[in-house]
């Protein structure tokens, strides 16, 4: 298992907008984009007390999410992930799902999946029985991704963040999602054991701070603070 360093910004959409243009002249869109981004939709897991929430609201240094996701509405490629996070170090391991498999977790049908040879599969499959993980809300995005060979370097530049509230029928593209983080962009920054200078200055902002913003937490929030009223 191979984990990356991570650094997180909270940026403006001004930000953004530079930061691109700097990243065009020396990176390369990640190939899988179009028109070199993507719409990401994810299902993301907790449990009924909102462990994975309220973990990452205190600072937990070493915490675990699972998500499946999709790309651009496309549907026939399926990926049910778990993202870990060790003192800001970062991993993600993932296994395929077909849609119906993944309509089947939605729907709480399960027994299935303990008789399947993925370990990540069996393991979110456990962690459902165990403490009642289960899927919780809808989180889209836009993405522009950028790569840079030496470092194995990947900056992501996520914007339109928008929330399902409770809708996890996430497989249903027509499904209602509303602003979530109004005019707030992410710029992310992955690498393996180097960040090279080139990229180091390109992503420099004299005013960011690095951050730990998490979108599923910005799009629970709206939810949370309604139980409240």
């Amino acid at each position: 298992m191979q984990f990356r360093h991570e650094l997180k910004h909270e940026i403006s959409t001004q930000d953004m907008i530079a930061i691109r243009q700097r990243l065009r002249a020396i990176a390369t869109p990640d190939p899988h984009a179009i028109d070199g981004k993507y719409l990401i939709r994810s299902l993301y897991f907790d449990t009924p007390e909102d462990k994975a929430l309220l973990e990452k609201q205190s600072g937990i240094s070493r915490r675990q999410k699972f998500r499946i996701r999709y790309y651009n509405s496309d549907k026939s490629v399926i990926h049910l992930e778990k993202k870990s996070k060790v003192a800001g170090l970062g991993t993600k391991v993932s296994a395929s799902l077909t849609e119906t498999e993944a309509q089947k977790i939605v729907e709480g049908d399960i027994a299935w999946m303990k008789d399947r040879h993925e370990d990540l599969i069996r393991e979110l499959y456990s962690k459902m029985v165990s403490e009642r993980l289960g899927p919780k809300t809808i989180v889209d995005y836009n993405r522009e991704p950028f790569i840079y060979g030496p470092g194995n370097v990947r900056v992501t530049l996520d914007y339109n963040i928008r929330s399902g509230l409770n809708c996890i029928d996430f497989l249903n593209t027509e499904c209602i999602t509303v602003p979530a983080a109004f005019g707030v962009c992410i710029m992310e920054v992955k690498w393996d054991n180097f960040l090279p200078e080139i990229i180091r200055d390109a992503v420099q902002l004299p005013h960011a701070r690095t951050g730990s913003f998490s979108k599923y937490e910005a799009c629970r929030l709206p939810v949370i603070q309604a139980r409240q009223i």
